[in-house]
């Protein structure tokens, strides 16, 4: 084990951008031979992960020093202060400060109401290791209550950052080479209902457009499609921006309307559709993703059809698929459960059923060019977000068109366009 800082990641976007802060504290303040584990609670198996990668890396560096943090540690710190392998526990909000990592703090346990937390602190990163796009955390936390969800009691309530140091931070990652942002937080549809005049998602993403004309490439994380469908700004950039790549991945969960209904969504089945239609009418071949649970309470045979007929009527190209999982704490935990074996079957069909649509997607690309943005070993993603590997090795981090030739499985292949002499 190499003396600097190590980092274990699970889940979000969001996390992976916090875990670069994390890793800019951990190395200024010295911590030689320590493993930061930054976890996850949206579901029980990504705490499963967790633990047991704690418990791997006590196995194999029996003398590190071994700091716990994220949303499963925030919601359950006791828990993960009673491993034995575990010598501190450090909260949401604690984990982004400095102070944290000094050598004079020894409290095992730093772990503050989350829901006492009313601003978000912007966070600098200098750049991300190993990618070649960077995350931009714009907001922090979620003033809703799905049924299903812990991770407002992980994150707090809604908290945006101030559009000048999104600009601020955008400029200097865009310095240090970045030719893609990602715009991440736990509900970005919700940004700026906090702030002064209450600005929208797409009113931001627009100025931040505006103001720092050399990024070349902006995506946007997860988004709620009845939220977006109102923010008149962003659909205008879906419409008209080049920059704005064409690649939505939506918060859908379910595709019946009873099952939202119980799940506390704010669209409908309906909502979706419509929302996916109106989109594709304003950009012509734009790509969507989904987050889908299967086996939610009380989800019936044709509830879950109804779910899974939605990737078609949607044409949704890239699925985020997830058994439906328990929370303590959270009002469907207390619905009538379907049984796990019945989950798993469920969220199996789904997976089936995008692979199969991600298939039909890319061969819709065969034939034509794509910006591929290059991350490592001549591979990266479309601008629709299709993995694409080219036939000969470029540089890490630039974009190349590409002429695509064919699909390799789940990959699609392209040769890099000739420019005339």
């Amino acid at each position: 084990m190499t003396d600097a800082p190590r980092i274990i990641t699970f889940g979000c976007r969001l996390n992976a951008f916090e875990s670069e802060v994390v890793r800019d504290h951990a190395r200024n303040a010295g911590l030689r031979g320590s493993v930061i584990v930054n976890t996850c609670a949206v579901t029980a198996e990504a705490e499963r992960q967790a633990r047991q990668a704690i418990r791997r890396v006590r196995r194999e560096h029996p003398t590190a020093r071994i700091i716990v943090t994220g949303c499963a540690a925030q919601i359950d710190p006791d828990r993960y202060a009673a491993m034995p392998e575990v010598d501190r526990v450090l909260g949401n909000v604690e984990k982004l400060r400095a102070e944290s990592y000094r050598d004079d703090e020894t409290s095992a346990v730093a772990v503050a109401d989350i829901m006492a937390v009313a601003e978000m602190a912007p966070h600098m990163v200098e750049g991300f290791e190993g990618r070649a796009r960077a995350f931009l955390q714009v907001q922090q936390g979620c003033d809703h209550r799905c049924t299903f969800c812990i991770i407002p009691f992980g994150r707090g309530n809604n908290r945006s950052a101030p559009l000048g140091a999104i600009v601020e931070q955008a400029r200097r990652l865009v310095e240090a080479g970045y030719g893609e942002i990602v715009l991440t937080g736990v509900d970005i549809s919700g940004y700026g209902t906090d702030l002064p005049g209450q600005p929208s998602l797409g009113q931001m993403a627009r100025r931040l457009l505006a103001q720092v004309p050399e990024l070349g490439r902006l995506r946007l994380s997860s988004v709620d499609c009845v939220e977006v469908a109102t923010d008149d700004a962003l659909m205008r950039l879906i419409a008209e921006e080049e920059r704005l790549m064409p690649h939505l991945h939506l918060s859908l969960q379910a595709g019946d309307d009873l099952v939202l209904k119980r799940m506390k969504r704010r669209h409908t089945r309906r909502d979706a559709v419509e929302f996916c239609r109106r989109a594709r009418q304003l950009r012509p071949g734009i790509a969507f993703g989904a987050d889908l649970i299967a086996g939610f309470p009380t989800e019936s045979e044709e509830m879950f059809d109804s779910t899974l007929s939605l990737i078609d009527e949607c044409n949704l190209a890239w699925l985020h698929v997830f058994p439906y999982s328990a929370r303590s704490g959270t009002p469907a935990s207390r619905m009538p459960q379907v049984p796990a074996a019945v989950r798993r079957q469920r969220a199996a069909r789904l997976r089936g059923a995008g692979e199969a649509a991600a298939a039909r997607f890319m061969d819709q690309q065969i034939g034509g060019t794509a910006a591929v943005l290059i991350e490592r070993d001549g591979c990266g993603y479309s601008e629709h977000y299709a993995p694409v590997r080219l036939t000969e090795i470029a540089r890490e981090g630039s974009v190349v068109r590409a002429q695509i030739e064919r699909r390799d499985g789940a990959t699609l292949v392209g040769a890099p366009e000739r420019r005339a002499a």
